[in-house]
């Protein structure tokens, strides 16, 4: 507990430590999550490709093994029949030789009634009107009434018959011990004489008289086996008529007479000497529990059976098992001639996929749903073709070819398939299992080493990381000790420096403070003196400023020197940017001219003052002077002032025009901004001075750049003059007022007085510009030719 409480603390969360772990910790899980999931998925894979290929060989080997358990039932039950054909060919064989030699045959006949009497002495029965002989002789030899004289003795011919026919016991008990198991050997005479002679010896004619009473006032061949005596003789005539080429005929199955028991019985015709009609027949029977057993002993899986049917789906052979799986019912058919016959068909079958089963011919491996114990249970089933044979079933003969049908549950043949498939489930999940255990296992050695290298790597991280909280508590004391060389180490050695400089300046930080205190008292008296210097020759510039600009208002035309102008109304508006501007405008009288002057010197301040006041005393001088010529006049001012800017290094010039008045006409002269001239009807002039002149101060003599031209000024015209700082202002827009907004405010007030002009041009200038700050000096004039 103490170790894990420990360890919390040492890893907090955020630190180097935790996110070192967070990172390779991480990097390996997800590589282990991922290998270990495509490891798992592989298997899972794998083990999907394994079951179905175990299944698909599987089924494959199952339906195979049906098919060859079929093929080799269906051959024991051929070999059987082939067995019975053989022995009773055997027999035919005999006693057709018989037949084909009479001398011989009553010399035999002879010999054997001289060696065993029995078998050719009868004896009558009154009751039942036939005549047998008695028991102690190998066969039993039956001569119905109508074969007999009134003497009840056998006619001379059926004599002859009983006699050769006794070879009977010299060949049948060889054939019955050996070959097939038969039930039975015998011979039937020809329709004429139908004696009937079997072997081994039964109280044969009893037990016809109890099982088929009235059959002695019958023929033999036409109450037993109606039909089959005629088709023998059809043979006879043309040979290629049988059905199948071969001379045995098989009957359906049917109850035997003598043992009671369902038997199917095999004829061999007996063909007279010249071949050309039926002498009687050879036959064996065998009971339907040889042909059962044979396919009784069908066992496929566990539940499994076959089953032997005719053509006509009347089942002949199959176990209890399997009637009652196939839903069968069994009934014998006496209401017609002959033998009684079994009829137990798949068509009445409870079962209805059994019931329209076909048999005619091999489908191969079929699935169907039987219904057992209230479930459907799906089989598989395969039919068999046997080889075609002679049936004589009622009528004339014809050919059948029955069929073997074996039935198997498919979950018991798919038994095996499921136990691999659990094998392979199983396999799975333990190699599951064993690498999530590998997983599980390799997280946690890789959690345990990313711990222990965390701790290795991170712990000179850790160490500075404690120096560094301990040198923030004012602990300066504090050293590292690193011992890797790495850059680790690097910044151990790196932060003992730093620790050894902080603690020798700490140590000699009061030493320092008054050191740096003294210093800043020296800096602040210093400030201190230069701050009152400062002071004063703020005071100084101000008074200066102060000085200049009541000199510069001082040489402002007087309101009563422009209301003493008779043919002129002059206002004048004029507001410098700070406390003394550049703008110059002026009017000097001279006897009855006028000299109206505006002037712009680049820039303002003291030195943009003192140009202005330079330019109004010399333009004084000039005028006082008599200087009536513009050009002469603005060339001598240019001269004047270029001198003393020279002089005084003053680095300005200015745009200066003169409008000169005579009392008849206006001459313009000098370069400035555009003079606009409103006529009373309305029309404005716009006239541009940029070809009357140049900037004065730039050079000495500027005679050959200055221009005049001579204004038409009629009573009532008004002109308008002003400086940039007039059509620059801005608002708080960002907008100028601009030439356009000066002209329709002077249309706008063109019928005031000239002091109403300019108030209402500065009122809107005024309201234009709003808060924005005046950059540049203002000055607006308006003279209106009274």
């Amino acid at each position: 507990m103490m170790d894990r409480i420990s360890l919390k603390r040492s890893i907090k969360l955020g630190s180097f430590r935790a996110k070192f772990i967070l990172v390779v910790g991480g990097a390996v899980l997800f590589d282990l999550l991922v290998s270990g999931g495509l490891a798992l998925w592989n298997v899972q894979r794998l083990s999907r490709d394994a079951t179905l290929e175990v299944g698909q060989g599987l089924e494959a080997a199952s339906q195979d093994y049906i098919r060859t358990y079929a093929d080799s039932t269906a051959a024991q039950v051929s070999l059987l029949l082939r067995q019975v054909h053989n022995d009773v060919g055997t027999l035919a064989g005999v006693l057709q030789a018989q037949i084909d030699d009479p001398e011989r045959n009553l010399d035999v006949g002879a010999a054997i009634a001289r060696t065993s009497p029995d078998s050719v002495r009868l004896v009558y029965d009154q009751k039942g009107n036939w005549s047998q002989n008695v028991p102690g002789s190998v066969s039993v030899v039956s001569v119905w009434g109508y074969l007999l004289k009134p003497d009840h003795s056998p006619r001379p011919d059926v004599e002859a018959d009983i006699q050769t026919s006794a070879v009977l016991d010299l060949v049948a008990p060889s054939l019955l011990q050996h070959g097939s198991s038969k039930l039975q050997m015998y011979y039937i005479g020809s329709k004429e004489r139908p004696i009937f002679r079997t072997a081994p010896y039964t109280d044969q004619a009893q037990t016809f008289d109890r099982l088929y009473p009235g059959h002695n006032d019958a023929n033999f061949w036409n109450f037993f086996f109606p039909g089959l005596y005629e088709s023998w003789q059809s043979w006879a005539a043309n040979m290629n008529s049988r059905p199948v080429a071969d001379d045995i005929t098989q009957t359906a199955p049917y109850t035997d007479a003598i043992t009671g028991k369902l038997i199917v019985s095999f004829f061999h015709p007996l063909w007279t000497a010249d071949r050309r009609d039926v002498a009687g027949a050879a036959g064996a029977d065998i009971t339907l529990d040889q042909l059962a057993e044979t396919v009784e002993n069908v066992k496929v899986a566990q539940s499994g059976f076959g089953f032997l049917a005719m053509s006509d789906g009347n089942v002949v052979a199959i176990n209890r098992t399997g009637e009652e799986t196939l839903g069968l019912r069994s009934a014998s058919d006496t209401s017609g001639t002959g033998v009684t016959g079994l009829e137990r068909s798949l068509k009445g079958s409870s079962q209805p996929e059994i019931a329209k089963m076909a048999l005619d011919r091999e489908q191969g491996i079929q699935h169907l749903l039987l219904e057992r114990n209230g479930q459907k249970v799906p089989y598989i089933v395969i039919v068999k073709k046997l080889p075609a044979t002679n049936l004589w079933s009622s009528g004339p003969v014809r050919q059948e070819a029955m069929s073997l049908v074996l039935a198997v549950p498919e979950r018991e043949i798919d038994a095996s398939l499921y136990a691999a498939q659990a094998k392979i489930s199983e396999a799975t999940n333990r190699i599951v299992l064993y690498q999530i255990l590998a997983i599980a296992m390799s997280l946690a050695i890789v959690t345990i080493a990313v711990l222990a290298a965390s701790k290795r790597i991170t712990s000179g991280i850790s160490a500075l990381a404690n120096a560094a909280r301990r040198i923030q508590t004012k602990d300066y004391s504090v050293r590292v000790a690193i011992a890797s060389k790495d850059e680790v180490g690097e910044a151990g050695e790196a932060f003992n420096r730093m620790a050894e400089e902080i603690s020798f300046h700490t140590e000699n930080l009061e030493q320092l403070v008054e050191e740096r205190t003294a210093q800043i008292e020296d800096a602040k008296e210093e400030i201190s003196t230069l701050n009152a210097q400062l002071q004063r020759e703020n005071r100084r510039l101000g008074t200066e400023l102060a000085v200049a600009e009541r000199i510069q208002l001082m040489v402002l035309p007087l309101h009563q020197e422009l209301d003493e102008l008779q043919a002129l109304e002059i206002a004048a508006y004029m507001r410098p940017a700070e406390e003394v501007g550049g703008d110059y405008y002026d009017v000097l009288k001279s006897g009855n001219r006028l000299k109206i002057g505006i002037g712009d010197v680049a820039g303002h301040g003291l030195e943009s003052g003192v140009l202005m006041l330079m330019v109004q005393s010399v333009a004084r001088a000039l005028q006082e002077a008599g200087n009536v010529d513009a050009v002469k006049f603005l060339t001598d001012l240019n001269s004047a002032l270029f001198k003393n800017i020279v002089r005084t290094k003053i680095d300005k010039h200015l745009t200066l025009a003169f409008l000169d008045y005579d009392g008849k006409e206006m001459i313009l002269s000098g370069q400035h901004e555009e003079v606009i001239v409103i006529r009373t009807n309305g029309e404005i002039e716009r006239i541009d001075t940029m070809d009357l002149g140049i900037p004065i101060g730039l050079q000495a003599d500027i005679s050959q750049f200055i221009r005049t031209r001579r204004i038409a000024f009629e009573q009532g015209d008004l002109i308008l003059l002003h400086t940039d700082g007039v059509t620059e202002a801005e608002n708080d827009a960002g907008e100028l007022f601009g030439i356009d907004r000066l002209c329709v405010e002077a249309l706008r007030t063109k019928n005031e007085s000239a002091d109403k002009v300019v108030s209402e041009i500065v009122a809107a200038l005024m309201h234009f510009i709003g808060s924005q700050k005046i950059h540049d000096d203002i000055t607006l004039l308006a003279v209106r030719h009274r």
